[in-house]
């Protein structure tokens, strides 16, 4: 599927093993847009190229050493600009502007959660984004692809979280990093299988994020009913386009498995490894929980943050336990607040915390001592937490310490509303 989106962009052999001048649709940028706007501009940017160019301006909590917005100056270029409170990127960028069979370029790695509805996303230096604001091309070296073939149903209180746990468990980085070597290429991870049509737009996506801890440029999703659906809820159903590979598709290597025989699992950062230790929830069975921080960037679907709302209901969080929610994107917290579910996390003892991008790296919120910290977002930089699925979230502020959410018993049945707020407040055009 990467190489169908490249080669109706490719001004040359989409399997070369030289770089090949491609059309960009999409520029985004998220950590550093000043200095791409910059390289943009010695590249003789005037209006941005692309049909969709915009800046992410997302730094809720401001000091007097943070710098001004750069609302003004992106917009004289003809860009976007998504500012405070609009949301963590990844997740507004799935709602709001992500199109399958697309190609987007971005200095934010964790953008390769919009494979998700079936768009590459490639994270390149400020100097190419630059030059593909200016001139809309931008030269990239033709990936190799891994099929990721996904078989059976999820069981209830196990996550699309924890499936991306077990593909890191499984080694897929080794199985990444061989094929990079025999190719000299980079390499894109293709899931699919009849697995897949069971999952969302949105849980597709956080599997299509674990791409960069595993050594992938990028991940993809076929294009199907599901992302259809999706694209009409978003009132965008014009930027649907079908996508899935071609029978015989050549790929590097074939990996399967099978979503019914997955446990909850958590990941816990702080231990020596440098992928963190993933384990079965139950080995950490009994620890205090001293924090817990629901949402972030691509940590939570809309399902599972009502899911949450429903399993904790009438509960109240123990004495000692700090319950922080962000709201993946202002879309999902209007969907929360009108159907009262944002009512029922607040009476349980959430506090409602801005989607300002540090708190993935641990500035704002820092775990406090001496019980765990739990997340469903993958932290930045040094960090001692544990992150895990939504569920087990749910189960830790319930009795104050982590377990599996088995324990339950009773699996939760809730409706996500279809009707979605798509006023786009926080983005300036």
């Amino acid at each position: 599927m990467a190489e169908k989106i490249l080669a109706g962009r490719a001004a040359g052999p989409a399997r070369a093993k030289h770089e090949v001048d491609v059309k960009v649709d999409q520029v985004v940028l998220v950590r550093d847009p000043r200095r791409a706007l910059a390289e943009g501009v010695a590249a003789g940017l005037k209006k941005a190229s692309p049909e969709v160019s915009i800046a992410y301006d997302t730094v809720c909590v401001r000091d007097p050493s943070s710098p001004a917005p750069l609302a003004t100056e992106a917009l004289s270029h003809g860009l976007s600009v998504a500012r405070a409170g609009a949301g963590f990127p990844a997740p507004v960028h799935l709602e709001r502007f992500g199109s399958p069979a697309r190609l987007a370029v971005t200095d934010e790695p964790r953008l390769a959660a919009l494979g998700g509805v079936g768009m590459l996303t490639w994270a390149v230096p400020p100097a190419a984004l630059g030059h593909a604001l200016a001139r809309g091309r931008v030269k990239l070296r033709p990936p190799r692809s891994i099929q990721v073939q996904l078989t059976g149903k999820l069981r209830p209180f196990v996550g699309a979280r924890d499936v991306a746990f077990e593909w890191i468990r499984r080694d897929l980085a080794g199985i990444v990093q061989r094929v990079v070597a025999s190719s000299e290429s980079p390499v894109v991870l293709e899931f699919g299988g009849p697995g897949a049509r069971f999952l969302s737009v949105a849980e597709r996506a956080i599997l299509c994020a674990v791409a960069p801890q595993v050594g992938a440029v990028g991940a993809l999703f076929g294009s199907d009913e599901r992302t259809e659906v999706f694209l009409r809820d978003e009132r965008r159903s014009k930027a649907h386009r079908s996508l899935a590979p071609d029978a015989g598709a050549p790929f590097e290597e074939v990996v399967s498995l099978d979503l019914g025989a997955v446990d909850p699992l958590v990941r816990n950062v702080g231990s020596a490894s440098s992928t963190g230790s993933i384990v079965p929830v139950r080995e950490l069975a009994g620890k205090p929980v001293s924090q817990v921080l629901l949402g972030g960037d691509t940590g939570s679907t809309l399902r599972e943050l009502f899911v949450v709302a429903t399993l904790l209901k009438s509960k109240r969080v123990p004495k000692g336990l700090d319950f922080l929610l962000a709201a993946p994107s202002r879309q999902m917290l209007e969907v929360l607040a009108e159907s009262g579910a944002l009512a029922d996390l607040i009476a349980t003892g959430a506090r409602l915390v801005e989607p300002d991008p540090r708190i993935a790296t641990g500035l704002l919120y820092p775990p406090p001592g001496p019980g765990l910290s739990l997340t469903t977002c993958e932290p930045e930089g040094p960090a001692n937490v544990v992150v895990a699925s939504a569920e087990t979230l749910a189960y830790a502020v319930a009795t104050g310490k982590i377990g599996d959410p088995r324990a339950f018993k009773r699996p939760v049945r809730v409706t996500v509303p279809r009707v979605l707020p798509t006023d786009d407040v926080f983005v300036s055009r």
